[in-house]
């Protein structure tokens, strides 16, 4: 679940941003949708939340945030709401030897909704990278720092797929020591479920249809699939399908019904009803938003 909770970021905004501190600093961050880490370059500090005790950082040490929870990094000790709310487009870094240097990535997300198993995470996850059982870590996070100054073509795609590689290397690594953390799911039909709507959304699938696959009646299916899943296979499926389609909105210059018909929708009429209802802009806007030119009028292939 770990590929599809985040590949399904893809549709938010990406951002990675380097930040260097000096002096009684103290930045709060987070508090919207996505998820994103933070990696320390150098120097240390405090991870701080609203509910918990802080907890000391240094360097090299990467904070996973699964579902955009509100924290804050600073020098010393201090309360959350006493910090000055920052975001990721505005640079507060400071010229000159900085004291804590260190990168945030993220997908922001201002359509749509973070995946249930991130959700189901808690707010904030502290990972101390292991080198020597995990000697990739240095080169990617030299990939990192060298892509967040880069500005040559390409960049955009490789930044993306160093954003991925970061979060789904901090979950694996925590997941190694804490592998109750994860909301598995248990049951081998449910899993044959979700591995056929993630791999073929296209199908016009029904619950009686997935039902009949994994050997079970509707209501069995239904009961089982939303008590291990939090959602009806269903309210699932058109999740998934319209989580594939702004994906593809963004990443590729396909026509709106050659999208819909890949997403498992007969016309784009029908494909812009729900994705309207699933993320409050038709998909010509959400396309227009993420840069690339509405190809609504263009003939389908």
């Amino acid at each position: 679940m770990i590929s599809q909770a985040v590949s399904s970021l893809r549709v938010g905004r990406r951002a990675i941003r380097r930040f260097r501190q000096q002096g009684s600093w103290g930045l709060r961050l987070g508090g919207q949708p996505g998820s994103g880490f933070h990696l320390v370059l150098d120097g240390s500090a405090w991870l701080i939340s609203a509910d918990a005790p802080p907890i000391a950082l240094r360097s090299g040490d990467v904070v996973l945030v699964p579902a955009g929870a509100d924290h804050g990094l600073s020098i010393t000790r201090r309360a959350l709401h006493e910090m000055p709310l920052n975001v990721m487009n505005l640079d507060q870094s400071v010229p000159g030897p900085a004291d804590f240097e260190f990168l945030c990535g993220s997908y922001r997300l201002d359509h749509g909704q973070v995946h249930p198993y991130l959700t189901g995470m808690p707010d904030l996850i502290v990972v101390s990278p292991d080198h020597e059982r995990h000697p990739e870590w240095r080169s990617l996070i030299s990939l990192l720092v060298e892509g967040e100054s880069l500005a040559q073509p390409g960049t955009e795609v490789t930044r993306s797929a160093l954003l991925d590689l970061m979060l789904v290397s901090v979950l694996r690594q925590w997941l190694e020591k804490h592998p109750k953390g994860w909301p598995t799911i248990t049951d081998p039909a449910i899993v044959t479920a979700l591995d056929a709507i993630h791999d073929s959304p296209q199908t016009q699938w029904t619950v009686s249809r997935l039902g009949e696959m994994v050997g079970m009646s509707r209501a069995t299916f239904t009961r089982r699939f939303t008590s291990q899943v939090g959602k009806p296979p269903m309210t699932y499926l058109i999740g998934w399908r319209l989580n594939c389609a702004a994906r593809l909105l963004r990443e590729t210059d396909a026509s709106l019904a050659a999208i819909a018909r890949q997403v498992g929708y007969s016309t784009e009429f029908a494909f812009a009803g729900a994705f309207r209802r699933e993320y409050g802009v038709s998909p010509g806007r959400f396309r227009q938003a993420a840069g690339i030119p509405d190809q609504q009028a263009r003939s389908s292939p």
